[in-house]
């Protein structure tokens, strides 16, 4: 079993043993997540294969987020934050924007890269290198940024 999986079964435990309703069923839900996978898969997840979910997972949050937030649903908005933070837990520790910005000119610089038409190549490398440590959407932010 992976470092990773083992965690969040201990996580649970702990959130039932001390009646965490909230951390409990944000845990399941993610656990319900990678064991439809397993199945579905036939395979055991590694840690790398959990944070890739953990990210998806993350996305549809800050997706939910965004739309509450715009339909006037605080509630529901303030609910998919905390649960965010809860999965951003499991996460390695993200790159600062420096370290990123670093990586990413490294590229356009390996690559050639002059313009913004050509961000898609310098995305896939990008994204290859920062795997788990940072988010595609930041990287696109910043990569626009250092080409304009």
């Amino acid at each position: 079993m992976s470092e990773l999986k083992r965690k969040l079964q201990d996580d649970l435990k702990n959130a039932m043993k001390n009646k965490d309703n909230f951390m409990r069923d944000a845990i399941r839900f993610l656990m319900s997540a990678l064991k439809q996978i397993e199945v579905d898969e036939r395979k055991e997840l590694s840690d790398a294969d959990i944070v890739k979910i953990i990210q998806k997972s993350l996305k549809q949050r800050d997706d939910a987020a965004t739309a509450f937030k715009e339909a006037g649903r605080e509630d529901l908005y303030e609910k998919e934050c905390a649960e965010a933070k809860i999965l951003k837990a499991y996460l390695p520790e993200q790159l600062s924007d420096e370290a990123l910005k670093v990586i990413i000119s490294k590229h356009i610089e390996a690559q050639g890269i002059s313009s913004l038409k050509e961000i898609g190549k310098l995305m896939g490398a990008v994204l290859i290198e920062c795997e788990g440590v940072a988010d595609g959407k930041r990287i696109n932010t910043l990569a626009k940024e250092l080409l304009l």
